[in-house]
């Protein structure tokens, strides 16, 4: 059996999120209407699934989320929200939430967006995926293609995210001076003297999407 635990202060929501994928026969739910009261008795019952509310008194969907991760790293949690996706999207990933739907959704795509999760894949909405086009080199003057390492494009994408040196140092497990090593290969890469020109170059070449930084 798939546990699934779902965490909404919205009674409704919850109650009938539960009545959705209790019918499904392989999986086994239970309903939280409070998420500081589920907090509390994280420790108590591990579950295979979270599904979280994104928006709750006491300890939003994000925070709960940091919490059962700390106790549980593998645990997969998808974000409910009744808003939209893509202006919460960077927010999702750095909370390191498994997946995310919004609550208008049918019931087929809700259960297909766990079943997903439990492969560790990730159901991305077509309108926001055409955001996150990008590419893995910067042509220079030349025309000549530079290609980016993987650490080097996980730096870049922390930068437009508007991380520091110091966060990007704690997420990466390196310290700060390597953090700046990189950074200075990746503006001699695009040719740039700045964050912010480095950003707006990587914009330009759909290398991170538009809508960060």
């Amino acid at each position: 059996m798939i546990k699934i635990a779902i965490v909404d202060d919205h009674s409704i929501v919850g109650e009938g999120t539960k009545t959705i994928l209790s019918k499904v026969p392989d999986f086994l739910t239970v309903y939280q209407g409070s998420s500081i009261d589920f907090c509390n008795k994280i420790t108590e019952k591990q579950f295979d699934v979270y599904l979280i509310d994104l928006h709750m008194p006491d300890i939003d969907g994000l925070q709960l989320t940091k919490k059962i991760l700390q106790h549980y790293p593998d645990a997969k949690v998808i974000i409910l929200t009744a808003h939209d996706i893509s202006s919460h999207f960077n927010q999702f990933i750095d909370s390191g939430v498994t997946g995310f739907i919004s609550k208008e959704s049918s019931s087929d795509d809700l259960i297909t967006t766990i079943r997903c999760a439990l492969k560790d894949q990730v159901i991305v909405p077509l309108e926001l995926l055409t955001q996150l086009k990008r590419q893995t080199h910067i042509p220079n003057k030349e025309e000549q293609e530079i290609r980016l390492t993987e650490k080097e494009e996980k730096i870049l994408l922390a930068v437009a995210n508007g991380a520091t040196n110091t966060t990007i140092a704690e997420e990466l497990f390196t310290s700060q001076r390597s953090i700046e090593r990189h950074l200075s290969k990746l503006f001699k890469k695009a040719n740039v003297s700045s964050r912010s020109e480095l950003i707006t170059k990587a914009k330009e070449l759909n290398i991170v999407p538009e809508f960060m930084g």
